[in-house]
């Protein structure tokens, strides 16, 4: 399935739900998971995150205002398209859960500063849920910001 909104688009595998949504006011994010995804939630899918299993697989990528493409926080240039199995920790987590671990990357593409966000579980084993998350993010595309 190819999801297209906001100038980001994605392709997910078989049984993965995504959306590319906004939050009244704010920056565009895309949610892709391997599980159910519910109807709303925040910018790094808090609620997604909450229902996520030993077996789930997640990923938020949160747009963040233009001007900060050009800070040294978003400095790494492109789309993170690897996520290697030592990358993740616990301690990367915005609320930790046992079993469960995750990575941050912020960067530019396109004058746009984003923030990826991936969590992973342990089943069957997370060098398997990685490969999806690498599977996916080697579908991402970003274009240009759209005009307000």
């Amino acid at each position: 399935m190819r999801l297209r909104a906001h100038s980001l688009e994605v392709d997910l595998p078989p049984r993965w739900e995504g959306r590319i949504f906004r939050i009244e006011g704010g920056e565009p994010t895309l949610h892709a998971a391997n599980f159910a995804l519910p109807e709303r939630d925040g910018d790094f899918g808090a609620g997604a995150l909450g229902s996520m299993g030993a077996n789930g697989a997640f990923l938020a990528l949160t747009e963040f205002e233009p001007a900060l493409a050009s800070s040294a926080l978003f400095a790494h240039r492109g789309i993170p398209r690897r996520v290697a199995v030592g990358d993740l920790s616990p301690k990367a987590l915005q609320r930790r859960r046992p079993g469960e671990a995750g990575l941050q990357r912020f960067f530019h593409d396109r004058d746009r500063a984003f923030c990826l966000y991936v969590v992973v579980g342990t089943e069957p084993s997370r060098a398997h849920l990685v490969r999806f998350v690498n599977r996916v993010l080697g579908t991402l595309a970003i274009g240009p910001r759209p005009a307000p």
